[in-house]
């Protein structure tokens, strides 16, 4: 005689959920997606009666309910730099905050790339995507993308597009280093690094002549050196500046990542920074308090960009109707051990 079949167990639903927690079945699904409409001891409560009752949430069903895949999209430049890795875990963190995953993708600043993966995400059915757009991004290409998705900027130098943006005050930044450097009695201060054509450098190059001009020094093209924003770019620029009949005794960088190149590039010239030339970057990445000698840099804090972009996404995505906000982040000087008085004003 064979053995009877054990009857299988009946499958716990949102239903048995509710009514152990004394809720309707739609405040249990509330609940289980952290609504700002649920109170927390509410919220508890569906809490601990999925984990008595062993209930699994499904988040492809709640998909085809709401229509939402609860997943957001984020196209960087590269993940390389330590920058884009604290904007990514800001961005990251905040939407695991709200139930929402990250698909990231990288374009190495190439238009193609970029609208490749554009497509990508808008084939897996994000529900908002957030994107440092590549220098050659046109206005149009980024209306089109908004009829598919809402989209947050992370650099807001569409000022005739109507999309949240969430940027760095690189005008300041970039005075308050120049200014620190003209004040330790630099003369010949170099711009190193970034792609001639990208927007950023090219507010941040404007602010420098600025600087520059508000001082009384004369702007001498030879002394900016764009480049990839890598160590091998900062590296090889500090090389082509040494060369020059008169080369600069400091450098505002692009880039911490460009910085840390150009002091590697002084230290195998025999030059050190913080002695006998001074260098400032600019992000303030975690690793320029570890670098010998530690980095002066304008703090841009990469991990609150991310953050705040993820959360003009979730306010988009709830309010769609809400206007355009443009989030400017606040910049600082943050000075260390990389910049030094020019040997000449130490030798008088």
């Amino acid at each position: 005689m064979s053995a009877a079949r054990r009857k299988p167990e009946k499958k716990v639903t949102l239903q048995d959920v509710a009514d152990a927690a004394g809720v309707s079945k739609a405040t249990a699904s509330l609940a289980l997606r952290k609504h700002a409409r649920i109170s927390e001891p509410t919220r508890m409560r569906v809490l601990e009666a999925v984990e008595a009752l062993g209930y699994v949430y499904n988040q492809r069903a709640a998909s085809l309910r709401t229509r939402r895949s609860f997943t957001i999209g984020l196209i960087i430049k590269d993940v390389s730099n330590p920058f884009n890795a604290e904007l990514t875990s800001g961005a990251e963190s905040q939407l695991a905050d709200h139930d929402y995953s990250l698909f990231l993708a990288t374009t190495d600043d190439d238009l193609d790339k970029q609208s490749r993966m554009v497509k990508t995400m808008l084939e897996r059915d994000v529900d908002g995507l957030i994107l440092s757009p590549v220098a050659q991004t046109t206005t149009e290409s980024m209306e089109d993308l908004m009829q598919f998705c809402p989209l947050v900027l992370l650099i807001p130098y569409f000022p005739e597009l109507a999309a949240d943006c969430v940027g760095m005050d690189d005008e300041h930044g970039t005075r308050r280093a120049v200014e620190h450097l003209i004040q330790q009695g630099h003369r010949r201060i170099a711009f190193v690094g970034g792609f001639a054509a990208q927007a950023t450098r090219q507010r941040r190059l404007q602010s420098y002549r600025d600087t520059l001009r508000q001082n009384g020094i004369a702007f001498d093209p030879a002394l900016c050196i764009a480049s990839p924003v890598t160590r091998r770019g900062g590296y090889d620029a500090i090389h082509q500046l040494l060369s020059m009949p008169k080369p600069p005794s400091g450098a505002y960088c692009y880039s911490d990542v460009i910085a840390f190149g150009v002091m590697l590039g002084l230290r195998a010239a025999g030059i050190e920074a913080g002695v006998d030339f001074a260098v400032i970057g600019f992000d303030d990445v975690p690793e320029a308090t570890l670098w010998s000698p530690s980095l002066t840099t304008v703090s841009a804090d990469p991990r609150g960009l991310g953050e705040n972009a993820a959360q003009l996404m979730l306010r988009r995505i709830a309010e769609p109707d809400l206007p355009v906000k443009r989030i400017i982040m606040p910049s600082r000087l943050i000075v260390r051990d990389s910049t030094a008085v020019p040997v000449s004003e130490r030798l008088n």
